[in-house]
């Protein structure tokens, strides 16, 4: 199927990503493929594979459909398997590698990503798939590069920390009020914050905010029992709640030498 799709109009390589390309997929997990493209890519011929291969009909996704930063793709059902293709703007993908060893990132708004879509992300996927097929060695050549995590990136996520602090702060009044909502968003970003804060400290790409807390839980350094704390927080939503998020924060924070 690789190999295929490098032969459509515009796609460049094919990488194995997600939790199989990691050794962590489960009997049930999809098998997620990143469909890197440069320029326009060829969703019409995309389509034709796509319908070929699955047996019937699938709508692929151009690249903005899905939104600004999961450019588009298909998810087929694939002889019972669920096979998901996701398509990635090289060019984009160099440019924010660029950006994260100068140390720059963006958070932006995406369906699917309640916490947003971190631009890191791109980097991360590229230094931990599998790539599959790959004519022009391009995406082999990137992903050799970031397996070393950038310094200078770290050093900016480490910083970023402090919206941690200051997302609970805002939660002090909204739960004195009974807000729950504006509570939950609160302390759902200051624990989102500090997963990144964590892997960025150990240098460890975070692709996700699925498994992002029990990544994050596992890492040298992290306050005993964060992963606990973080969900007896996110279920009491009450000033009791976000005195003990206040407590995880600063932990963290003092281990990550940010405080």
């Amino acid at each position: 199927m690789a190999g295929r799709l490098t032969r459509v109009p515009g796609v460049v390589a094919v990488a194995l990503g997600g939790s199989r390309a990691r050794g962590a997929g489960r009997p049930d997990s999809d098998w997620d493929l990143g469909v890197y493209y440069r320029g326009a890519v060829d969703v019409a011929a995309l389509a034709e594979l796509a319908t070929e291969v699955a047996g019937a009909p699938v709508a692929v996704a151009a690249p903005g459909e899905w939104g600004p930063w999961v450019d588009g793709g298909a998810w087929l059902p694939v002889g019972g398997v669920a096979v998901d293709w996701i398509l990635r703007d090289l060019d984009r993908v160099e440019r924010v590698w660029e950006d994260c060893r100068a140390g720059r990132y963006e958070v932006g708004i995406q369906a699917g990503h309640p916490l947003g879509f971190w631009s890191p992300a791109y980097a991360g996927e590229v230094a931990l798939c599998r790539v599959l097929s790959d004519p022009s060695g391009a995406l082999t050549a990137l992903r050799d590069a970031a397996r070393e995590y950038p310094q200078a990136l770290r050093a900016s996520l480490v910083a970023a920390s402090w919206e941690a602090e200051f997302a609970v702060g805002n939660a002090v009044k909204s739960a004195g009020a009974g807000d729950t909502l504006h509570v939950a968003l609160c302390l759902g970003r200051a624990f989102g914050v500090l997963t990144q804060s964590l892997h960025a400290h150990h240098r460890v790409w975070c692709v996700n905010e699925k498994g992002a807390l029990a990544g994050a839980a596992a890492l040298p350094d992290t306050p005993a029992g964060f992963a606990e704390r973080v969900r007896r927080a996110l279920t009491g939503l009450d000033r009791e709640a976000v005195d003990l998020a206040d407590g995880v924060v600063r932990e963290v924070r003092t281990a990550l030498g940010a405080a």
